[in-house]
């Protein structure tokens, strides 16, 4: 019994050390290129909810791209800024019409 434990333990040593060092000259895992983000909003228009909902940003081995995100992340605030700003104004406008006159820049 002692000798088929001994010869079987010899056997699975050898078969790991050969699925780890048998690759030759190949690495076992290849470098993968890195995933880049590619233009994920538009520049020519605000960014809407299909835009955002779209979005899928790359993945890397640790997780996302910290860069891509802050990108993206600072682009949307400054699109959810601009956009609260002129709903201020619009509302300031609305406030400030007298009743039955359309706002500024609303044409009927």
């Amino acid at each position: 019994m002692f000798w088929f434990l001994l010869i079987t333990m010899v056997v699975v040593v050898a078969a790991v050390t050969l699925a780890v060092v048998g690759g030759g000259d190949s690495e076992v895992l290849p470098d993968a290129a890195p995933e880049q983000l590619v233009d994920p909003l538009p520049l020519s228009r605000p960014v809407d909810r299909a835009d955002v909902e779209a979005l899928r940003l790359p993945v890397t081995a640790r997780g996302y791209r910290m860069e891509d995100v802050d990108d993206v992340l600072d682009r949307l605030a400054a699109e959810l800024a601009e956009r609260d700003a002129r709903i201020a104004e619009l509302e300031a406008a609305l406030a400030g019409a007298p009743a039955g006159e359309p706002a500024e820049g609303d044409e009927r």
